[in-house]
């Protein structure tokens, strides 16, 4: 642990509380009428009746989000296959297209606004629940006259635009499993996600429109697909109306598949509860991106539950979230939203084009009562000394992605909200369908903190022994099993065990540092293993080393993650040469290696080294690189294989930064 974690920590103990909430927020918010339904006289008694009697909690929270089923279950939870393995809702039967739109159409909410699309230019498209669930009938027609059936794997490479939604709900509906991309990848980072889960099918677009400017998608997607051989059909949205590439063997238009189905209705799929519609990956510190496996039952629950808890959200609520659709929260936001009939607003391009005051305007345009975003995008905003107005629609602020620094935590709370609305501060993870730390807003809050724990997570934070630890830093863990949990990685039962039940028995090692301070308020202080997250995006070292490692001359690599005061976090890679005498230009590695990463992923700096740090058990001692990078304390390196490489690595990584620093300062940026 590196001492400016404890640094962090030391200032964020020292702040006071800086927002209070009104009594009519109190008196209406859903998790003060729940409690007052279930006699339960504070969140603190919530949350351990939620872990103490789950059977009590789940089944209460069904009943309330009104969680329709074909078939009932059983047995709430079985955990016979152990705590890593547990079974939910034995012999139930259902789907999630079920309890969401249907369930809305069916209690007569069809003409309520299922969402609103708005694109960068100014273009809006907007569908009641009875419109969607046309919409998604005619897709599910569609997947199934080209062959689909339940369990198929279908790859979604799309952009924030009205198909993605649809592509997923039609997916879910016929019992297919959906794989989210997302839309900035390159091709290489594609094809991984394709042929690790064998998908048949890709859904994606032509292009979209960034700052301007058309994305060809279509181009990325047709490299991907040519190495994923699995790949029988590439349905591609028309977004932009551009020339593409066509290859008529696979390509099909899918609004030529959606008009040969118009008005046909499709039998919803009845599904297991446990059955899988999703396949979603998330980065680890080794090897390929974990496919984290989500259920009809799972992932679209705990996210409906966070909403409600955390985010108060209310039936006639308008949700945005600046998210893609290939991360986390881009399926969380439409899942948990349909799960409670709430409105969505989402938008396709940058947030501050043409001008920095878009995403206000969005606000204002669409009447958005609920607001997320990332900490990196407000850092970025002030900077720039945004103009927020009034934005009287707003009640409540959203956050997640990396933890906040308290200047861009006051600047969200005073510019946009007008010290009025709370931010719900939010983390969890991918492999955990949504939040383990949370906040609400019916208590005061501190910067930068959660309240603790959301209700069913138990929470704990534990020293290296794994035990208890109280005012002090250590390991954010998990005891008890929890809806949404990933049921395991794709075909990989046994990576998963390694990567969060593996370090203390019967207990979710996350992989963050916490820590609680005196007044009891929570605090994430970064990853404890070497997972990066770049402006929210969470990534492993192990995909950036692949993509500096394609080129021909890189025989091997280390990359590391270093604070960015807008980012959070960028990468910076360390390369060794197959032939010291035949030297690429670093920036040429960096430009290799955003091919298949993306701009938004790329390499902040690529540093050609003649050799790099192993442990004596052959991993890469990144965290040592780490250190010499930054100028920190390494500590003990006696028992690394080559110490000798290590100050070079410190010459070079402070050069690079003395480099990078000059160059900011002469060009303003």
């Amino acid at each position: 642990m590196t001492m400016n974690v404890k640094e962090a920590f030391n200032t964020l103990n020292n702040q006071e509380l800086a927002w209070y909430p009104d009594d009519t927020l109190i008196n209406n918010a859903n998790i003060t009428l729940f409690n007052s339904k279930h006699g339960l006289a504070d969140i603190e008694e919530l949350h351990k009746k939620s872990i103490s009697d789950p059977q009590w909690f789940y089944e209460s929270l069904l009943n309330e989000l009104d969680v329709t089923w074909h078939e009932p279950y059983t047995e709430l939870l079985n955990t016979q296959n152990g705590i890593a393995f547990p079974e939910w809702f034995s012999k139930g039967k259902t789907n999630l297209v079920h309890y969401t739109i249907e369930k809305q159409i069916i209690n007569g909410r069809g003409d309520h606004l299922a969402f609103i699309w708005e694109g960068e230019d100014g273009s809006t498209v907007s569908y009641t629940f009875n419109e969607l669930n046309k919409k998604v009938n005619e897709l599910a027609a569609g997947l199934i006259s080209l062959g689909i059936v339940k369990g198929d794997r279908i790859g979604i490479y799309l952009p924030p635009i009205p198909e993605a939604p649809i592509s997923l709900f039609a997916c879910a509906k016929i019992g297919a499993i959906v794989i989210p991309v997302f839309s900035g990848y390159g091709s290489e980072s594609v094809a991984l996600r394709l042929n690790d889960s064998q998908a048949k099918m890709l859904i994606t677009a032509d292009g979209f429109y960034r700052r301007g400017k058309v994305i060809n998608t279509k181009a990325e997607a047709d490299r991907a697909v040519k190495l994923a051989p699995t790949i029988e059909h590439v349905v591609v949205a028309n977004r932009t109306n551009q020339d593409i590439n066509w290859n008529q063997d696979i390509d099909i238009w899918l609004h030529d598949l959606t008009d040969k189905h118009v008005d046909q209705t499709v039998e919803t799929e009845r599904l297991r509860a446990d059955d899988p519609f999703m396949i979603m990956y998330t980065s680890g510190t080794t090897g390929k991106p974990k496919g984290t496996v989500h259920t009809h039952t799972g992932f679209p629950l705990k996210s409906a539950i966070d909403l409600y808890f955390c985010f108060d959200i209310k039936k006639d609520d308008r949700i945005f979230w600046l998210s893609d659709f290939g991360w986390m929260m881009g399926p969380w936001l439409f899942l948990g939203a349909a799960v409670h009939g709430t409105t969505v607003v989402f938008y396709e391009g940058s947030p501050d084009f043409p001008h920095e005051g878009r995403l206000w305007e969005l606000i204002e345009r669409h009447q958005i009562t609920t607001f997320g975003v990332s900490p990196t995008l407000i850092r970025s905003l002030m900077t720039k000394e945004a103009q927020v107005p009034q934005l009287p629609s707003l009640r409540i602020l959203g956050s997640t992605g990396e933890p906040w620094n308290a200047e861009a935590w006051f600047w969200f709370l005073d510019h946009v909200g007008k010290g009025r609305c709370p931010i719900i501060n939010y983390s969890g993870g991918t492999e955990v369908s949504g939040g383990i730390l949370g906040t609400y807003p019916t208590i005061p809050i501190k910067p930068c903190g959660f309240h603790g724990p959301i209700p069913g997570m138990a929470a704990t934070i534990v020293n290296e022994n794994g035990q208890k630890v109280e005012n002090s830093i250590g390991d954010l863990t998990i005891s008890v099993p929890f809806i949404g949990m990933t049921k395991s990685f794709w075909n990989d039962d046994e990576r998963y065990v390694s990567a969060y039940w593996s370090k203390w028995e019967g207990i979710w090692a996350h992989g963050d540092f916490a820590a609680i301070d005196k007044h009891g308020f929570w605090y994430l202080l970064g990853r404890s293993d070497d997972t990066m997250k770049v402006a929210g995006k969470r990534i492993g070292p192990s995909e950036i080393e692949a993509a500096v490692t394609s080129h021909d001359l890189v025989k091997e690599s280390a990359a590391i993650g270093i604070p960015h005061k807008v980012k959070g976090e960028v990468p910076v890679v360390f390369a060794v040469l197959h032939d010291a005498k035949v030297v690429p230009l670093e920036s040429d590695l960096q430009k290799h290696a955003e091919r298949s990463l993306g701009k938004a992923l790329k390499p902040q700096r690529v540093m050609i080294v003649s050799d790099i740090p192993y442990t004596q058990s052959g991993k890469i001692a990144r965290r040592v690189i780490k250190a010499l990078y930054l100028g920190e304390d390494p500590g003990d390196v006696s028992t690394l294989r080559n110490t000798a490489v290590l100050k070079e690595i410190k010459e070079r990584g402070q050069e690079s930064e003395t480099t990078f620093r000059e160059k900011s300062e002469s060009t303003g940026g």
